[in-house]
């Protein structure tokens, strides 16, 4: 669906998450004219984005709005307090959008009651456009709607739609989560660099370029994970060796086992 052609849009909060999604809508043709931003205190810079795109900007809801799409951009602790005003916004048109963790469809209904409603986990390299988005829609989504929906999700990256919605909790675990991850692997092995006798400064820059470098080279192959590592280790060297560590039973499968389901769990419980 043409991003020129999905209604009127209200975004609420445009910090990090939701700042990020709004320049990528702009970039990509939604009209400034159709989206209006409900934040209390937004920065300087996208305080001049919303201007500079004739979007319309708000502290608080105003009398009267609607939205063909309400797209909820706050963190989870924030819910029960920007919620109950929106309720009005919502019509017999509207699809909810939310990248909130945790807060579950039923919880959202209770809040704005019982219409089409999307649960995306988008991650932090949608802020470069190159983030994920894992999504569900309830049964009440029509398939106008979610193409609506996909087509705001994926300026920032691939949207890969879930069956379950429970599998939501999972996408937030491996992806959502996962930047972070990433990032302190790059800590660790900077860390062991160190450890090795590199000063620190070149250890980190060794690593943040080796990882980026390597992410890179995923992007950019057909090739699977396990085809790209195999060409790196040649027989008996040093990468097979330190990946005799790392692929051992205590090696790095059960701990991001443990990872992964204690970051499940955790969301979870945001949602109970």
């Amino acid at each position: 669906m043409a991003l020129a052609q999905l209604g009127s849009i209200v975004l609420i909060g445009a910090g990090n998450m939701g700042g990020a999604m709004l320049s990528g809508w702009l970039k990509k043709g939604v009209p400034g004219a159709s989206v209006t931003v409900i934040d209390p205190s937004p920065s300087a810079v996208m305080q001049k984005m919303i201007a500079d795109a004739g979007a319309k900007h708000f502290v608080e809801r105003p009398e009267g709005l609607k939205a063909d799409i309400l797209f909820l951009a706050v963190k989870p602790q924030y819910m029960d307090t920007v919620l109950p005003p929106l309720k009005s916004v919502v019509g017999p048109e509207t699809v909810v959008v939310s990248v909130a963790a945790g807060k579950t469809l039923a919880y959202l209904q209770s809040q704005l009651g019982d219409g089409a409603m999307v649960r995306a986990m988008p991650n932090t390299p949608a802020m470069i456009g190159r983030g994920v988005t894992g999504a569900y829609a309830n049964p009440k989504v029509t398939e106008a709607q979610r193409e609506a929906v996909e087509s705001l999700l994926k300026v920032s990256g691939p949207v890969e739609w879930v069956e379950g919605e429970a599998d939501i909790d999972a996408v937030t675990a491996v992806s959502g989560s996962g930047p972070a991850y990433v990032f302190y692997l790059v800590e660790c092995m900077a860390e062991s660099g160190r450890k090795a006798g590199l000063p620190a400064d070149l250890a980190m820059r060794l690593a943040r370029e080796t990882v980026s470098g390597a992410g890179e080279l995923l992007h950019q192959s057909s090739d699977e994970a396990a085809k790209l590592r195999q060409n790196v280790t040649s027989p008996n060297g040093t990468t097979a060796a330190a990946l005799s560590v790392l692929m051992a039973d205590d090696g790095m499968q059960p701990l991001f086992d443990k990872a992964i389901a204690a970051a499940r769990k955790r969301a979870e419980e945001l949602g109970s």
